[in-house]
């Protein structure tokens, strides 16, 4: 994880944040699994509102790191610090624009989720 010298006020207003997030919900369904699972708006959903009300916004930037293909996920508090992590974008087939498209937003999920540790719960 990168962060700025300073995580003070970023800290105090995600532990705010995270008080007032609901889980995100199971609406979208996965045919070939027979599950349901919670997708990118449903994520951002749960945690964008929060997040923004204590003064957090989020970026989700494509970033190449030594050859490989990566999500940034950035919270950025409005006094400038910041906290950021990598995941690392997976795709089945190279050269396909739809399952480099699946793979960005399944990367931006996860991310999102982790970096404020949002959970998922059934409809």
């Amino acid at each position: 994880m990168n962060k700025s010298e300073s995580i003070g006020k970023i800290a105090a207003a995600l532990v705010k944040a995270q008080g007032q997030m609901t889980s995100a919900i199971k609406d979208a369904k996965n045919p070939f699994f027979k599950s349901s699972y919670a997708d990118l708006n449903a994520v951002r959903e749960a945690c964008m509102p929060a997040l923004n009300a204590n003064g957090i916004s989020v970026l989700q930037p494509t970033v190449v790191v030594d050859g490989k293909n990566y999500v940034e996920t950035v919270l950025i508090h409005e006094s400038g610090e910041f906290l950021s992590g990598l995941t690392e974008i997976k795709v089945a087939k190279i050269n396909d624009p739809q399952c480099e498209g699946s793979g960005i937003s399944y990367a931006r999920r996860y991310s999102l989720q982790s970096m404020v540790c949002l959970g998922a719960v059934d409809d």
